[in-house]
């Protein structure tokens, strides 16, 4: 602090004031009381405030403190000596109190889970820590007059969705290409050259992704992740952690996880636009989409093996098919359970599972045979410790309930794969022999509608399977399996054999058991894409620079089935195969009409582009494109169509297909009709000009006075003499057709 001036004080001593002619508050002590003011986060840091209380008396009080205490202790260590409940004059509480925590992250904890945490019917609590209400609240930030808030006038919003209605009548699917620096969108015009809708530079710093239904378009940059959507492609959400590396949405588009490999890092002054204190060094945070704000942060995990630079499990934070929960994974440790949208852990512990690898959530909510009330269904696998066997369990949340487990021996290794309708759990367990010198797999398949879950097992797979996929909303799946456990190099891929398996034909709701349909060997695959409405599936050869084969099959060919394959569920038949040099990445479009493959910059940079096909595997559009990153279809929320609705659409489908073959051979003419006129114009583009020409022609015989036969003769033997200014080339370009073949398409 620097000293008042000599001049000052002796004023002030010579001057004969008395205590009137002075006034304290002129005095400047600001800096002393800077200098000397009690740090509130250092002193005040396990107290809140509640606000929302009722107004009870005096003889209320102690009831109320009762019944608000059990609300408090769920989230760390009060007492009633500790909630100090102020009176007003007329002898009722004034509706707020003051606690006090034994540690600042409880007092944290309670803020987080207690705030807008209803207390009856008629009060909900608004919970703030002491701090955070000295820190906005204190003199000169909030004005002592009321002020009504200004209400904005009402502007209407654009519609997320709108992509649902093409203006075509088409019903196509848009997509993103991202290349070079520029993010473009698009719709999918068949064989034609996509109709492009927005393109910007520099949209993104990383990577583009589209949220699970489709609404927002995320972009990913060092301040933060964007969302954008709506026709106009405005920003419509904005989260700001800087330096994000990962984002995953949760299934309903309602919470939104970030993670950054930079811990946060919270200014000395302590002011950020979305964090507090309590976040500061956390890596991942959890986002309310609704309100752009976080619900809660957490750390990464150190484990053991973290010197070894262990790959980071993604999506770190996995989510209930109804968003009602969220789960993470603490390694050989236990799972923590968190409800939505409180964050709160369910029960007040973590589930406690000793040596946990690993566990999933079922996608849907399960309807289970004798089960009356549905749960959500997460499943776990555990390794074999010292002389306990390897063991799989299927739990019910939230009543944490074990309806099944299975024992496994000699287990190298599992995985977990849920059918998409939760009607099956597949566990692929890969074993090892005595000398643990060979490996081979089994399926280990809970049949999760049936009553007590029965597992069936399939072990007719002599080698390691190295992938594996489930029709979605189907009963079968196709596997690749290699008897070369070892990775290959990049120059010897290993040989792969595909298999396909399906349940036998029985009578009844309930599938039969899984028998193996069919086993194509000598292959290079390695990648399995099913198709979002099921049936058809390609077989692909990725990450490969031997090898970039796709094969499209049906396994509901409707031709002629072979007589050892009556019994079961599919007709495998091989539509179609195509080639893809450098293939990384193949997708299909959610209506499952095309598939796109493309070799991303991002992996190597030799022939960069993409391909597009039909479901049959038929190449509709090759474009090479320097530096291409992605391609990514818009994914489509599901049908609002009942099951009912949906079974009428498809009894009548060849009446629907009519209208639309109409309007396509419409659209067919109307292209043929734009090529008509294209000719007609060229036409008498031409006949003007020969008009042009015998004009000419007629000015050149009365300048030279020769008679019509000899004008004939020189005009037919191209002879007639001409200024060499005015000369003119006159090119013909005759168009030949040699066959026409017409092929109709059942």
């Amino acid at each position: 602090m620097v000293p008042p001036p000599a001049a000052t004080f002796e004023h002030l001593r010579d001057a004969d004031l008395d205590e009137d002619d002075w006034d304290e508050d002129e005095i400047d002590i600001s800096d002393l009381r800077e200098k000397y003011e009690v740090q509130l986060e250092q002193g005040y840091d396990c107290f809140v405030a509640i606000d929302g209380l009722p107004e009870v008396t005096e003889e209320q009080k102690p009831k109320l403190l009762k019944f608000l205490l059990k609300k408090l202790k769920t989230v760390g260590r009060t007492t009633e000596e500790l909630v100090w409940m102020p009176m007003g004059e007329n002898g009722k509480s004034l509706r707020f109190a003051f606690v006090e925590y034994s540690s600042p992250g409880e007092a944290a904890a309670a803020v987080r889970q207690l705030h807008g945490q209803p207390l009856d019917k008629k009060h909900t609590l608004l919970v703030n820590k002491l701090t955070d209400v000295d820190r906005y609240g204190r003199e000169g930030r909030i004005d002592e007059e009321y002020t009504p808030p200004t209400i904005e006038p009402f502007e209407d919003q654009e519609h997320l969705r709108s992509f649902l209605a093409d203006p075509s009548g088409r019903g196509r699917d848009q997509f993103i290409m991202y290349r070079n620096e520029s993010v473009g969108v698009f719709w999918n015009n068949d064989r034609d050259t996509p109709e492009n809708i927005v393109d910007r530079q520099h949209w993104t710093e990383m990577f583009v992704q589209w949220s699970p239904l489709g609404t927002y378009l995320v972009s990913v940059h060092q301040q933060g992740v964007q969302l954008w959507g709506g026709p106009s492609w405005s920003r419509q959400r904005r989260f700001p952690h800087d330096f994000v590396n990962l984002v995953a949405f949760s299934p309903t588009e309602r919470y939104l996880v970030t993670w950054s490999a930079r811990p946060i890092a919270i200014p000395e002054h302590g002011n950020h636009p979305a964090f507090t204190i309590d976040d500061d060094g956390k890596n991942y945070v959890i986002w309310d989409i609704e309100t752009s704000s976080p619900i809660r942060s957490f750390a990464n995990i150190d484990g053991p093996d973290d010197d070894n630079k262990r790959k980071l499990p993604w999506p770190a934070f996995k989510w209930s098919a109804d968003d009602k929960y969220v789960a993470r994974l603490i390694q050989g440790q236990s799972i923590s359970v968190y409800e939505l949208p409180g964050m709160g852990l369910l029960g007040k512990t973590a589930i406690k599972v000793e040596g946990v690898q690993d566990f999933e959530w079922a996608p849907s909510t399960p309807k289970r045979d004798s089960v009356k009330q549905y749960e959500q269904l997460l499943c776990y696998w555990t390794p074999e410790i010292g002389s306990n066997p390897a063991k799989v369990g299927l739990m019910s949340i939230p009543s944490k309930q074990v309806v099944r487990t299975l024992n496994l021996f000699s287990v190298s290794d599992a995985k977990l794969h849920w059918q998409s309708e939760a009607n099956y759990l597949c566990v692929k367990v890969d074993r090892h022999s005595k000398s643990k010198k060979s490996q081979a797999t089994t399926l280990e398949i809970f049949r999760v509608k049936e009553k007590g879950v029965p597992v069936e097992v399939v072990d007719s797979i002599k080698d390691t399977v190295i992938n594996f996929a489930w029709e979605p909303k189907g009963d079968r799946f196709v596997i690749i399996s290699t008897s070369e456990p070892t990775p290959a190099t990049a120059g010897a891929p290993p040989k792969t054999s595909v298999s396909f398996f399906c349940p036998e034909k029985i009578k009844g709701p309930i599938a039969g058991n899984f028998k193996h349909l069919r086993t194509l060997d000598k292959k290079n695959s390695n990648a399995i894409y099913w198709s979002p409405k099921g049936r058809f599936v390609v077989i692909a050869s990725i990450h490969n620079q031997q090898s970039s084969d796709l094969e499209f099959y049906d396994v509901d060919y409707e031709g002629e089935k072979p007589e050892s394959d009556k019994d079961l569920t599919a007709n495998l038949q091989l539509m179609n195969q195509a080639e893809h040099y450098g293939v990384t990445d193949i997708e299909w479009d959610p209506s499952g009409r095309y598939v796109a493959s493309w070799a991303s910059v991002w992996k190597h940079s030799m022939e960069n582009g993409y391909h597009l096909y039909d479901f049959r595997g038929e190449v509709l559009r090759e474009e090479p494109i320097e530096k291409f990153k992605q391609w990514v279809w818009r994914p489509r929320p599901q049908t609002l169509l009942t099951k009912e609705e949906q079974k009428s659409v498809r009894k009548n489908l060849r009446e629907y297909s009519r209208v639309f073959e109409q309007e396509d051979a419409e659209r067919g003419a109307s292209a043929d009709l734009a090529v008509v006129e294209a000719r007609r114009r060229m036409l008498e583009e031409y006949v003007s000009f020969r008009e042009s020409m015998d004009e000419d022609a007629e000015e050149e015989k009365l300048e030279l006075g020769l008679p019509d036969d000899i004008v004939a003769e020189l005009l037919a033997a191209k002879q007639l003499p001409t200024n060499e200014d005015d000369e003119q080339v006159i090119e013909e370009i005759v168009e030949e057709v040699l066959e026409e073949h017409e092929e109709v398409q059942q």
